[in-house]
């Protein structure tokens, strides 16, 4: 039954181009489960009908199992995307995180416009910094002392309308700040809406104090929590776009991972 829960999830997907762009996962330690247990068959459960049955605000908590089977999935976009965004980004988070994580009882998984995490224990409603990853340019912004200034009064005020946000079932926020006459500053915050506004709170606190440790001084960072996400960039990356002449495209990356 597993293995034929796992087919028609493939054959869900294969009618779909999805081309969201994969930025990492985490295949949870000392959680494995055999491909044919009912464990396996009720995580296939919940992937397929979360593809079929995607909410339209874009967001999915749900759980599958009695007794000894129970198994939970969370799915969330990012709340700035379009509607086809965020379905192709969760249908490629579906079909993909088995296939990164087969015998996994807990794995997450992040892509450009969503994110996706399942587990074998209850998860929801609890802030988890446990695992992340991060994302800094490798260029150098060229006045820290100005920088850092509009950089801080930017993501207080962006984490603090995204936790007013929380009235709305949003929890995320955007903005824009001018660094100089020729260069804007973006940033973009997020957290899964299965928190409190005070958990939330804790866990964009602790992703935006990343950026001193792993991105200081650099043009752009994303981090990435299971919980929570910040980001900020000298180039428009959230909805809507708009044409620049410095994009993602021109510029260049590291990544590194915070395991628990």
């Amino acid at each position: 039954m597993a293995l034929f829960n796992y087919f028609l999830l493939l054959f869900l997907l294969f009618f779909y181009n999805c081309k969201a762009d994969f930025l990492g996962e985490y295949c949870g330690k000392n959680t494995f489960i055999s491909p044919d247990s009912l464990k396996s068959a009720n995580i296939n459960h919940l992937l397929i009908n979360l593809v079929a049955n995607l909410p339209s605000n874009g967001f999915s908590s749900t759980s599958y199992g009695v007794g000894i089977n129970p198994t939970y999935v969370l799915a969330q976009c990012r709340w700035d995307a379009t509607k086809q965004h965020c379905s192709s980004c969760i249908q490629d988070a579906a079909m993909q995180i088995r296939q990164r994580c087969p015998n996994q009882g807990e794995a997450w998984t992040w892509f450009d416009y969503c994110f996706l995490r399942f587990g074998i224990q209850s998860f929801t409603g609890k802030a988890d910094v446990s695992f992340g990853i991060i994302y800094w340019n490798v260029q150098n912004i060229t006045n820290p002392a100005n920088f850092y200034l509009k950089l801080g009064a930017l993501m207080d005020r962006v984490r603090k309308q995204a936790l007013e946000s929380s009235s709305v079932g949003l929890f995320g926020n955007k903005g824009v700040i001018s660094l100089t006459s020729s260069e804007t500053l973006y940033a973009l915050v997020q957290c899964t809406r299965d928190l409190s506004k005070l958990q939330c709170g804790k866990c964009l606190d602790i992703a935006i104090s990343q950026f001193s440790v792993f991105c200081l001084n650099r043009k752009g960072c994303r981090v990435l929590y299971g919980s929570c996400f910040a980001q900020y960039e000298l180039y428009p990356f959230f909805f809507p776009l708009s044409n620049s002449t410095y994009s993602a495209s021109s510029a260049k990356y590291l990544r590194a991972a915070i395991y628990p």
